[in-house]
């Protein structure tokens, strides 16, 4: 068989609370998206090397106002969380509560690939939940400190009335400041196993990895640290993810790791059993590259350049927009060969603007480009590019009543903005960029404009990104267009042009 060099991270981007399962030699990865739609991404790979996004578990969640970004209200950090992704009868399952909604959604499927995702939901948030069927029954764990296990019916549509509802074991607390959460759960060799993360208050001071093993699923457990390593980047330890096998019986985890303003990152790491643990890591550490005994394949990139040369109005996977569209003020048939952006909604800033359509970013670096032709903007109108968390930074153009300005502007702390530079502007379009930097914690992102799209102008000053729990998410890059004062006007930007640096 052939090799397959794996290299750490997987993927320098946001990727985080990734569950992954293997069915026959396919690997499947779900991944949390909170307020990015479409959302629960599914990525599929055949060597754990290269990932490729397949699909998406629902176009949307709910439908209401802070789904909607309407009435001032948003669900920044909220959405899907940490989602379970199960195999079993020939159905995939994917499973996450909600923290806005106070809600727990169910979604099943036949078809992981093309297929319909049949939902159900049901009352409270079960926490980091871990799907777990067990001789014909059906469990949810979760919970952070106490863990709690809960039995669903038979089709896992709803609780079991008279079934299974207790707390299943209490985690260790002294020198914790982060109780175990981010359950998952196997049955392996007749042992009941339940992995973790945690975040110590001595040693260390990081998270990492524990698990929890019984030989009976209600009964006691036992406790093992079994990995706890920060790949020498700032003590930020990897842990919280899944645990597999390969059809050669090669175990291997995917944790993930916080890596600042891009956000949290996936590793793909060996785990060897030791006495009936997985221990992960080669002598307990994370290494920068593997060997695989695994075919080599396409490299499937994450983040893509888009020509918008689109026969129907279908975006590329890999797009994804803040919040829920409005699929009435996007096109790409209006004007072939376009992105058009319509406004329809009046917004004081670009964290609720509508149809703001994104894609992550990519460490080391990487840039952004988009051109714009802005001859229907409206006065009041803000279009461009935005550097998207809670400190955001943004480059475009901004019109008045008979003037027209290149503007940079940031978040001023309570979400709306505040303009770094603005300079006048006469043309029908331009082209406008951002570069982000993320080696080893930098950080920044810069703003360009030009007129030829050749000779680039900065504009305003480097935005020191942030990445806050408010978001709970890594910057994104995305394109906007809205109204502060009258709806109705457009830009139709011509692509989007994206580079990055190799790892």
């Amino acid at each position: 068989m052939s090799k397959t060099i794996l290299t750490n991270p997987i993927m320098w981007a946001d990727v985080p609370d990734v569950d992954v399962i293997r069915v026959g030699t396919v690997y499947y990865m779900v991944s949390t998206s909170m307020h990015t739609l479409p959302g629960c991404p599914i990525m599929k790979s055949e060597n754990l090397a290269d990932w490729e996004i397949i699909g998406y578990v629902f176009d949307t969640l709910e439908e209401n106002d802070a789904h909607n970004l309407m009435d001032g209200k948003n669900i920044y950090g909220q959405g899907s969380w940490a989602a379970s992704l199960r195999y079993h009868n020939e159905t995939f399952y994917v499973c996450f509560s909600s923290n806005d909604m106070d809600r727990f959604y169910m979604y099943q499927t036949k078809d992981i690939e093309s297929g319909e995702w049949k939902r159900s939901t049901f009352e409270g948030k079960l926490h980091d939940p871990a799907l777990f069927f067990d001789e014909n029954k059906v469990f949810i764990i979760y919970g952070c400190g106490d863990i709690r296990i809960t039995e669903l019916i038979e089709d896992a549509t709803a609780i079991k009335p008279g079934g299974v509802n207790q707390l299943l074991l209490v985690t260790e607390k002294e020198n914790i400041g982060l109780r175990c959460e981010g359950c998952h759960a196997y049955k392996i060799d007749g042992q009941y196993y339940l992995l973790f993360i945690e975040w110590t208050t001595n040693g260390n001071r990081r998270r990492r990895q524990i698990c929890y093993r019984s030989d009976q699923l209600l009964g006691e457990y036992e406790r093992k640290v079994i990995f706890d390593d920060d790949m020498e980047y700032h003590n930020k330890g990897i842990a919280q993810g899944a645990i597999f096998d390969t059809p050669d019986h090669e175990w291997y985890a995917m944790l993930f790791q916080d890596h600042d303003a891009v956000g949290r990152i996936p590793y793909v790491l060996s785990v060897n059993w030791e006495d009936g643990w997985p221990m992960i890591g080669i002598d307990g550490k994370a290494p920068r590259k593997l060997e695989l005994n695994m075919p080599s394949t396409s490299r499937w990139p994450l983040v893509i350049s888009d020509d918008f040369d689109h026969k129907e109005n279908k975006l590329a996977l890999n797009w994804q927009w803040n919040h829920n569209p409005d699929n009435n003020l996007w096109s790409f048939t209006k004007r072939p060969g376009y992105l058009r952006l319509e406004t329809g909604h009046l917004a004081n800033s670009v964290l609720y603007a509508r149809n703001t359509l994104t894609q992550r970013t990519e460490g080391p670096s990487c840039i952004g480009i988009t051109m714009m032709e802005i001859s229907n903007m409206k006065p009041g109108d803000h279009a461009g590019l935005v550097a998207l968390q809670n400190s955001f930074g943004t480059v475009g153009i901004k019109t008045e009543e008979n003037e027209c300005y290149v503007v940079m502007c940031v978040n001023i702390g309570d979400g709306s903005e505040e303009v770094v530079e603005m300079i006048p502007f006469s043309g029908n379009r331009i082209f406008v960029k951002v570069e982000f930097n993320f080696e080893d914690s930098l950080d920044l992102a810069e703003f360009f404009y030009s007129e030829d799209g050749e000779n680039w102008c900065k504009v305003g000053c480097p935005l020191k990104m942030k990445y806050t729990l408010d978001h709970f998410m890594g910057y994104r890059i995305g394109l906007f267009n809205y109204a502060t004062t009258k709806i109705g006007g457009f830009v139709d930007f011509a692509y989007f042009h994206y580079e990055k640096d190799s790892i």
